[in-house]
């Protein structure tokens, strides 16, 4: 077998754009709801309209900022050295581990669901949806385990 080149570390896996544009679709609809409860406010409340001029451009900034920080920020998985770390996934089990305390990767379909599931000392699991990172399932489940394969040498 080839000896590959080291993985980048620290490396961050990025929010998948499927993923990232349904966020994006939630604060628009919120952007709307904002919308509406301020047209009604000023409707029926001795309010200024500029009042809610102000509120839906602060509102509608705040999206644009969500949008931009989705698609150059948002890391469902980090890895370095030490270890990895989960953020933005529900469910996820372990959010973070220690590379030393992973026993093995393993891949799974729960609820038809394609995930890498990194069991741990202990019997814990930690489960990463695949689909909500933005890179192939398979060069994922090979990086994790050049990853684990690196991690385990340095601790010899």
């Amino acid at each position: 077998m080839a000896r590959r080149d080291p993985l980048p570390v620290p490396h961050d896996y990025r929010l998948a754009p499927l993923f990232a544009a349904r966020l994006f679709g939630l604060a628009l609809v919120a952007l709307a709801v904002v919308a509406f409860v301020g047209t009604a406010v000023v409707s029926v409340a001795p309010v200024n309209p500029d009042v809610m001029v102000l509120v839906l451009v602060l509102a509608l900034a705040a999206v644009l900022w969500f949008g931009w920080w989705l698609r150059a920020r948002a890391t469902p998985f980090h890895v370095d050295a030490e270890g990895y770390r989960v953020r933005l996934v529900r469910g996820a089990g372990v959010m973070s581990a220690r590379w030393a305390d992973v026993v093995e990767a393993s891949t799974d379909s729960p609820h038809g669901i394609p995930v890498v599931v990194l069991h741990l000392v202990g019997g814990r699991t930690t489960s990463i949806p695949v689909q909500a990172l933005a890179l192939d399932r398979e060069e994922f489940v090979r990086e994790l385990q050049q990853r684990l394969r690196d991690a385990r040498r340095d601790a010899v």
